[in-house]
């Protein structure tokens, strides 16, 4: 199965082209503080972890949990090895995180030990790393309850080395319960002798019940598969299909599956040097004001077979009683009472699309689809070309005082090197071990990750341009495999202005979206609501009818933010010492 290449498709309804800028509001936030009876447990690098991959995957880790399927239940481990729960009811007569599990602390102590790990699988089941390579696998009962259930563990494995928990899914097929779990390690590899000398690894492990197999009667989970995947950096985000059919994902460097099983899988060969590639369906040019497409039509065409509709945003063009030749999303809206198609040679059909935004250059004509072919004109050419010499010189640098001095290697430091591999999104398929759909994510920097729908994978949040967009995978629909859900204004800039950010997330119900810093401060950006007052804009002679209100929150403590997490009414922000709740939304 070959891997085919995917453009996010943005819903430019969620778009506000209008939005102004956010507002500092000093209204205050309302916030609460539970003192812990004991430290929360946070592991310090060691020397021999020095890689910014160690830093990325385990020094800055989320030692705060939300529970996705109880709202405003939040879980973590303490450094007695207990993992504590506080589910928040009323905010004025907040309790003391109670105890549902504790881990072997004697047992857990080892020299490469990491941060305890946890992942909500299911409403009833959870899984556990306690730093130190052994897996557990608890059933929790239903933790939303009054009935301080402790949790029990009906599996419990010792993986060799140490690993985090990023995601695990739960699955009843055929009477049959299966658990996905997925673990993170960060490992010397002998043959990467150029880098740090470390790789990443995923293994996917699969976790079945055995009843009722081979004669047995009980209740035992055992090991069903084992997959390693590996690459060179630590993946943004990673997480299993509801039902474990497939894995999705995002990271600089791509990653691919190695063993199965303990078996190496093998690789795919080097691809040949000469591909034959396909004739294009299409042709089509540009200027700043209009686009121009040619498409091949059956030689003899007449008007009344041609197949044509357009819409600001879509296009479809094709024969009467044949499926479209060329059909989807344009990169951008066109103006349709302005374009037009003619015939031309009985045997193509020439489309001219009046751009809606002029000046703007397209990088592609729609949205996904490599089957057609830009023709650039010889003045496009000619003026990239003129705009491109100053880079190039036979002196190495002849002239350094005039205005566009040449590209000079020996001035470039490492931050001015391209990577070597673009950021990706990447679907891989469960059976075949191959990427299926994989989007170049490109500038499109990764924010953050946030749990929406419990039943669901977890959500993305990618800066587009200045623009936060948030978006759900969708792995049962190929045709629109991440669909765009919410967009949070100009985000993707604010938070590029915080050079000491921590922690992102937002809401599950995307009514704000916070940030916060290493120390003491988080910041909260609401989306716009209507103003209770009349606000007149002076510049633009307009009134105002939606806000966008910036919130800032500091803590009284001097202990660095070790979790931070959001629900649609608090968000939760843990030191070692102590859980604040704040009141953001009041239903």
């Amino acid at each position: 199965m070959a891997a085919s290449n995917y453009s996010l498709k943005v819903n430019r309804d969620l778009l506000d082209p209008s939005f102004e800028s956010y507002r500092l509001s000093l209204d205050a936030i309302p916030t609460y503080n539970v003192e812990l009876d004991a430290a929360v447990e946070e592991v310090k690098l060691k020397d021999t972890q020095y890689t910014l991959e160690h830093m990325r995957a385990f020094g800055m880790y989320n030692y705060l949990h939300l529970d996705p399927w109880y709202e405003d239940s939040v879980l973590f481990v303490d450094c007695k090895g207990r993992v504590l729960s506080l589910t928040v009811t009323l905010d004025t007569a907040l309790g003391k995180p109670r105890e549902v599990f504790r881990i072997n602390t004697e047992s857990a102590r080892c020299e490469d030990r990491l941060c305890a790990s946890l992942s909500l699988t299911s409403a009833t089941w959870a899984a556990l790393s306690d730093g130190s390579g052994r897996l557990y696998l608890l059933r929790t009962g239903k933790r939303g309850d009054s009935s301080f259930a402790k949790w029990e563990p009906l599996f419990t494995e010792d993986m060799e080395e140490p690993f985090t928990i990023l995601h695990s899914a739960s699955h009843v097929e055929a009477g049959v319960h299966t658990m996905e779990v997925l673990l993170l390690r960060v490992q010397k590899d002998p043959q990467e002798s150029k880098g740090s000398g470390y790789s990443v690894s995923l293994e996917w492990i699969t976790v079945s019940n055995t009843a009722g197999q081979g004669g047995r009667l009980e209740k035992k989970y055992e090991v069903r598969k084992r997959r390693v995947l590996r690459g060179k950096t630590v993946p943004h985000y990673a997480a299993v299909e509801p039902h474990g059919k497939g894995l999705m994902v995002a990271s600089e460097r791509p990653f691919v599956f190695t063993h199965v099983d303990g078996c190496p899988v093998e690789q795919p060969g080097p691809e040949p040097m000469e591909v034959e590639k396909a004739d294009p369906i299409y042709f089509w040019q540009q200027t700043g004001e209009d686009v121009t497409v040619c498409v091949r039509m059956p030689e003899g065409i007449t008007k009344e077979e041609v197949q044509f509709k357009l819409t600001p945003d879509n296009v479809s063009i094709g024969v009467r009683g044949f499926a479209a030749l060329l059909q989807g999303q344009l990169y951008a809206a066109v103006d349709p009472e302005a374009s037009a198609w003619i015939i031309k040679n009985d045997k193509s059909l020439e489309v001219t699309l009046q751009k809606r935004t002029e000046g703007p250059m397209w990088p592609e004509l729609v949205m996904g689809d490599r089957r057609g072919e830009y023709v650039m004109s010889e003045e496009q050419a000619a003026l990239i070309h003129e705009r491109l010499t100053h880079l190039t010189s036979e002196d190495l640098n002849g002239n350094p005082d005039r205005d566009k001095p040449p590209c000079n290697s020996q001035e470039l430091e490492d931050c001015d090197g391209f990577p070597e591999d673009s950021s990706s999104l990447t679907h891989f398929d469960e059976e075949s071990l191959k990427p299926t759909q994989v989007v170049n994510l490109g500038s499109h920097q990764y924010l953050f990750t946030v749990d929406v729908d419990p039943s669901a994978m977890p959500c993305l949040c990618l800066r587009h341009d200045v623009d936060a967009l948030v978006w759900q995978p969708r792995p049962d629909q190929p045709g629109n495999m991440w669909e765009h859900v919410a967009t949070f204004n100009a985000l993707g800039y604010v938070q590029a202005s915080k050079r000491d950010k921590k922690f992102a997330t937002c809401a599950p119900n995307f009514s704000y979206a916070s940030l916060c810093e290493c120390l003491r401060r988080a910041f909260i950006y609401r989306q716009p609501a209507p103003v209770e007052t009349v606000l007149f804009n002076r510049k633009q002679g307009r009134q105002v009818g939606q806000v966008a209100k910036q919130q800032v929150a500091s803590l009284d403590s001097d202990k660095p933010i070790l979790g931070f997490r959001a629900t649609n009414e608090r968000l939760y922000i843990l030191t070692s010492a102590n859980l604040f709740v704040l009141k953001v939304n009041n239903n």
